[in-house]
């Protein structure tokens, strides 16, 4: 029997996504899902998808054996898959492209997006600018100051970047405003939603533009090493890098499937982004899952050095593999994160972006409990140029007394 899911008329995963939207949000989503729905069956839209992903983003990305960091950690063979080398530097370029495709077939020639770390910006910022689209992309401006690099990047491509001053200034603010841009200009305005987040059919749409992380994983892994890994780790903000490469495994109880979110600087300190540590069933931005919140019901503020994993929701996919036991959920702290990127860089000659940094973490502390048998693959979904001036300011806070690494 196949474990994997696929959303209900109502487009919940169990109990968990739904369509929790405004009433005029209703006709956009259901033309959305009607379109959708024909195009993933269409050999003509499969075949344009496929040659864009394979001239335009660099597919299939590589499954690189990390020989100095197995030989470094002990225990099981590491293997990086190198989403880092997409165009645009992320996975996210994948599910981009992929919704503006479907944008054009619907007529729409006005995308807006929302983004935190800056790559589904840039991502969707470089599939409106290759088919003539006007784009808008909400950012908080907390993540703008601490993602500069990502934002040159959007305007160079022509988008138009909307700080976003309301809230914590981050993804979840980014997404309120982005959805408010929508609802004042649904007719020919298309939101491309950047993770498996949101009201039906987006937790489906994002998964199905990212499965093939996965697929292509498969493929490799036989080709290299004769059989599946042991165990596969990705990190989860919304979950899309992970859902992505976890989605092909699913069906494959012999492969271990473990997501890492954000510790931030620790759970007792209240200032983390891990929804499966203390979260609760709630409705955010269109779905159910669980969330931080207060015990009123409030959206309680979250924390991470990596802005793409500093959201207070995960996708319901996730939150229903979770609570069938099928994937595990852990957390890495912004130090374990840090220390991660440095050993990397060092290592692989690899500079990985922070949210990587978490799986990366977590599979420096997971490899030598395993046995030099065991084989593991980590998903690295983007690169860390955009990171660089907060890890730098990371090291010169840690040599301040009275600082501390992170903050």
């Amino acid at each position: 029997m196949d474990p994997r899911q696929y959303p209900d008329q109502w487009g919940r995963f169990g109990q968990f996504g739904g369509k929790y939207a405004p009433e005029v949000l209703m006709p956009a989503l259901e033309e959305l899902e009607s379109h959708y729905l024909k195009l993933k069956d269409d050999p003509g839209f499969q075949a344009e998808l496929t040659g864009y992903l394979q001239d335009f983003v660099g597919r299939p990305s590589p499954l690189y054996f990390a020989e100095r960091m197995t030989k470094q950690c002990g225990g099981a063979k590491i293997y990086l898959k190198r989403e880092d080398l997409n165009h645009t530097g992320a996975h996210k370029i994948n599910n981009s492209l992929g919704q503006v495709l479907v944008a054009r077939r619907m007529g729409k020639r006005r995308i807006i997006a929302e983004t935190g770390a800056g790559q589904h910006g840039v991502a969707t910022a470089t599939a409106a600018a290759k088919f003539d689209m006007e784009c808008v992309v909400y950012m908080g401006r907390v993540d703008m100051e601490r993602q500069a690099p990502n934002v040159q990047r959007m305007e160079m491509l022509g988008a138009t970047v909307v700080p976003v001053e309301s809230g914590s200034r981050t993804l979840k603010d980014a997404i309120n405003e982005a959805i408010r841009d929508w609802v004042t200009n649904i007719q020919g305005t298309h939101y491309v939603f950047g993770s498996v987040l949101g009201p039906h059919p987006y937790p489906r749409i994002v998964r199905d533009f990212q499965k093939l992380i996965g697929e292509e994983t498969e493929t490799q892994m036989l080709a290299k090493e004769g059989r599946l890994p042991d165990v596969m780790v990705a990190c989860v903000g919304g979950g899309s890098n992970a859902m992505g490469l976890f989605w092909n495994f699913l069906t494959k109880p012999s492969v271990r499937l473990v997501g890492v979110e954000a510790g931030g600087e620790g759970i007792a300190s209240g200032k983390h982004a891990a929804r499966f540590e203390g979260g609760t069933l709630g409705v955010l931005h269109g779905a159910k899952s669980y969330i931080l919140q207060t015990a009123d019901g409030q959206i309680a503020e979250t924390h991470s050095i990596s802005a793409g994993l500093d959201y207070p929701s995960v996708g319901p996919e996730h939150a229903l593999y979770r609570d069938q036991g099928r994937i595990e959920f852990t957390h890495a702290t912004d130090e374990d994160a840090l220390r991660a990127f440095h050993e990397l860089c060092r290592l692989e000659g690899i500079i990985p972006a922070l949210e990587s940094s978490h799986a990366i973490a977590h599979a420096m502390r997971l490899a030598p409990t395993l046995g030099p048998d065991k084989i593991m693959v980590v998903n690295l979904s983007g690169r860390g140029d955009k990171d660089l001036a907060t890890v730098m300011g990371a090291a010169a806070a840690a040599k301040t007394p009275g600082k501390q690494a992170g903050k």
